[in-house]
């Protein structure tokens, strides 16, 4: 997993970020300021960045603009203007997040940059379960074991937001789609499938009331 610079000074807003991505497998790191940037990244070796704007010191633009290192950047920002995100693209941020944000949608789009970088791991494994992301299969003691692209999409979704709670509606919406009218209930039954084909009833987890929340060492 990747070392992530977050660079926010609003302190529960940074260690939301960090918990966040911390419970699914990177490593964070944390500063309130923009000139602290430079600090770290001769202390670190920093795979992206995640940096606010309106900072103390240095702002946002200022610290890119300063910044030797080819080091991907994501602007997470309030400020959500049109001119400001083109600034923001133009001096070379790989992505532009406006607050207030989802943090699954910020997983995902950390995801995406960390991919096109190639710091994204490609594959997951668990005991004798081993899923390649890049090929989409999915092998448990070396076999390989079928699934179908919904019950794949949940378990990819399960491992990318591992240790953490997925409703059943965010499970539906992600391997179904948008416009399904189906049940949740049908989320449920591929889970049944899920946990029986790979022997996981101790590492999906129930969260009553909530929906499934995949269970994984750091």
């Amino acid at each position: 997993m990747a070392c992530i610079l977050i660079v926010e000074d609003e302190k529960t807003i940074n260690a939301l970020i960090k918990k966040n991505l911390e419970l699914v497998g990177h490593k964070c790191v944390s500063v309130f300021d923009g000139e602290a940037v430079f600090d770290e990244l001769e202390n670190h070796t920093i795979d992206l960045i995640l940096l606010d704007i309106m900072l103390p010191k240095l702002d946002g633009f200022q610290v890119i603009q300063r910044m030797s290192e080819n080091i991907p950047v994501i602007f997470l920002t309030a400020r959500g203007a049109v001119q400001d995100r083109i600034k923001g693209l133009k001096l070379g941020a790989d992505d532009y997040i406006v607050k207030p944000f989802d943090i699954m949608e910020l997983q995902a789009r950390v995801e995406s940059v960390l991919r096109r970088v190639n710091k994204s791991a490609e594959s997951f494994v668990l005991g004798g379960v081993k899923v390649d992301l890049s090929s989409r299969q999915v092998f448990l003691n070396d076999e390989l074991v079928d699934f179908a692209p919904q019950e794949f999409l949940l378990i990819e979704s399960l491992i990318k937001n591992r240790n953490i709670a997925l409703s059943r509606d965010k499970l539906l919406e992600i391997a179904w789609g948008y416009d399904y009218y189906g049940d949740t209930r049908t989320v449920d039954v591929h889970i049944h499938n899920i946990r029986k084909k790979l022997m996981w009833d101790d590492v999906i987890k129930t969260v009553y009331k909530v929906g499934y929340r995949l269970e994984a060492k750091r």
